[in-house]
């Protein structure tokens, strides 16, 4: 079988095993954050920051959720790393943006942080300042061990079904996620051009 063969094996075991009861879950909880007219802060690093930026365009547009990622201001992002240090360019964004107990963070990573390992330590600074603060903390990641599988109210895990693909199978389905979220009923208010 040919690498390519494979891993869209790998995207149809992962599209059978992912748990549809959780992701439910999450429709309801962004649905619920909708009503209360709380705000919606996406966190990711890597690749997943990307999909952050991307995912906050889909929300607000959509499904008219108000939604914002911190990575989409590199001027700030950069400052705060420099004076401030990696660990808290997250939560200290959270704080200027007063989050609070109408808002929700969602958490896009691979590991969802490692506070053992010191792996990401801005994604944990940033779930313990949203339970803080009686934020609701909610997640797509690819590792059930990691902190915001563990302390998140809703996390969906993206099965591993092979670890040397972790990563890029955990990003792409991070997409398939969401964009089941913002065309789902309870979520999607503007119709999509295409």
């Amino acid at each position: 079988m040919s690498h390519i063969a494979a891993y869209f094996a790998e995207v149809a075991r992962i599209a059978e095993a992912v748990d549809i009861p959780k992701i439910e879950k999450l429709a309801a909880e962004l649905a619920t954050l909708r009503e209360r007219e709380g705000r919606l802060f996406l966190i990711g690093v890597g690749g997943s920051a990307g999909n952050c930026s991307h995912a906050v365009n889909d929300f607000r547009k959509l499904c008219g959720i108000e939604a914002y990622a911190p990575t989409d201001n590199v001027s700030e992002l950069t400052a705060r790393t420099n004076d401030e240090g990696w660990g808290t360019v997250f939560s200290a964004w959270l704080e200027v943006s007063r989050l609070n107990a109408k808002d929700a963070i969602l958490i896009f990573s691979v590991g969802g942080g490692d506070a053992e390992r010191n792996i990401s330590p801005n994604i944990i600074a940033a779930i313990d300042l949203a339970q803080k603060r009686g934020a609701r903390v909610l997640g797509v990641v690819g590792r059930d061990t990691g902190y915001t599988a563990r302390k998140a109210d809703v996390a969906v895990v993206i099965p591993c079904v092979n670890p040397d693909h972790i990563t890029p199978l955990s990003e792409a389905f991070q997409a398939v996620v969401w964009h089941g979220l913002v065309c789902h009923p309870l979520l999607q208010k503007s119709a999509t051009k295409w």
